[in-house]
């Protein structure tokens, strides 16, 4: 196919495809989707070989959140019956952390809810990473408290922090269609403030929530001229009790076609499979491990994941291997622009994954109206997360 020869051609050289031939990737057949996974599986082994990155989240302070993001169990006036609790203390988080790290995790991304960090919870989130850091030699932490104030960036680099997770979500056109308490230029100033701190960049996107081709297209190519270290994909998880409780709107062949086109995009950064690869890419989640080289370990900030051993077994069988701790993951070409940025103190650039991290949350009405109502929904798959972190039972890393 034409199509996929000049997209692995500019992948290679890391040239920005068209949007024409981006939309024509979503676009292709079910009958060409094992070419389409194997064009953008040569772009990934030419960046990334055959390493994955795991990563791990903790959730450092669930539910309760101000804002009405509306893809979000977390969110303001959410129905969904998630573990909600206050901020853990650095020794709890640190015991979580150790246990991500345990099962082979290299970065663990520390998430709280709210719209964003006070001066407060930035000292809060400081002394959680200097004790992650201190009892866990060599682990990477990102991480993702919301939007950011002047400074804060910087105080978190200090305090010992790699990277910071702030997703755009969806395109800029429809940003006010899934969240109104905040703008998309929010979101974007808050990448742009952590990449002038000198912190590794995480943002991605969260896929499934009514947006059109256009719209994924829209916003990975804003990722793009963003230029951040890592960009998860999320596929929307349907949680009951949230509002877009209806939108089963992926398929397995859908969410890979998805990852081929982020990747022919982004074609050396750390792309991470995130939040919902479990609910809609099912069997086929081995598959997309040609297209990312980097996944969450275990459970979500609010929804379970298959157990750590599962994934570890599907990186094994599928040929892959678990990318080491003394490894760095992105190409040297982009480490190198960033060190120099950082001497010159410009900050900015790449370096990515989310988390980067993933969603809080997702959708879903009642069980039996949405799997009556909606072709393909699979609301047994969605699980809310009762073990971990904010509870007694040992997490499932």
């Amino acid at each position: 196919m034409d199509l996929l020869n000049t997209l692995v051609d500019k992948g290679l050289r890391r040239e920005l495809p068209t949007r024409e031939e981006a939309l024509a990737v979503l676009a292709t057949s079910d009958d060409d989707l094992l070419e389409v996974v194997a064009a953008a599986g040569k772009v990934r082994r030419q960046w990334f070989g055959r390493r994955v990155k795991l990563n791990y989240l903790v959730n450092l302070k669930s539910g309760l959140c101000p804002e009405d993001c509306s893809y979000c169990s977390q969110r303001l006036g959410s129905k969904a019956e998630i573990l909600k609790y206050t901020w853990l203390k650095p020794d709890e988080a640190s015991k979580a952390a150790a246990a991500g790290v345990a099962g082979g995790a290299k970065r663990v991304c520390l998430v709280a809810s709210g719209r964003g960090p006070t001066d407060r919870d930035v000292d809060r989130v400081s002394q959680t990473i200097e004790a992650i850091k201190e009892q866990n030699e060599g682990v990477e932490v990102c991480a993702c408290l919301g939007l950011l104030s002047a400074g804060q960036a910087d105080r978190l680099r200090s305090a010992g922090a790699d990277a910071y997770n702030h997703n755009l979500n969806t395109s800029e056109g429809t940003y006010g269609d899934i969240t109104t308490t905040h703008t998309y230029a929010d979101r974007v100033e808050t990448v742009q403030q952590a990449q002038a701190a000198g912190l590794s960049a995480c943002s991605g996107l969260i896929a499934g929530m009514g947006e059109s081709d256009a719209d994924l297209v829209d916003v990975v190519f804003s990722l793009r001229e963003l230029d951040p270290d890592s960009v998860p994909v999320n596929f929307l998880i349907p949680f009951e009790g949230t509002p877009l409780a209806k939108e089963w709107n992926l398929t397995p062949q859908r969410c890979l076609r998805i990852l081929a086109m982020v990747r022919f995009v982004c074609p050396d950064v750390e792309v991470r499979l995130a939040g919902g690869r479990e609910v809609h890419l099912r069997s086929m989640q081995p598959l997309a491990l040609h297209l990312v080289n980097s996944i969450f370990l275990g459970d979500y900030l609010t929804s379970e994941g298959q157990a750590g051993q599962a994934d570890l077994d599907m990186i094994a069988d599928a040929g892959f291997e678990v990318e080491g701790a003394g490894t760095t993951t992105l190409p040297r070409h982009r480490t190198d622009a960033a060190a120099e940025a950082a001497e010159a103190e410009t900050g900015g650039g790449c370096g990515s994954h989310a988390g980067g991290c993933a969603p809080c949350g997702d959708v879903a009405d009642e069980p039996g109206d949405a799997e009556a109502g909606v072709p393909g929904a699979r609301t047994d798959l969605v699980a809310v997360r009762r073990r971990g972190a904010g509870t007694d039972l040992a997490p499932n890393a």
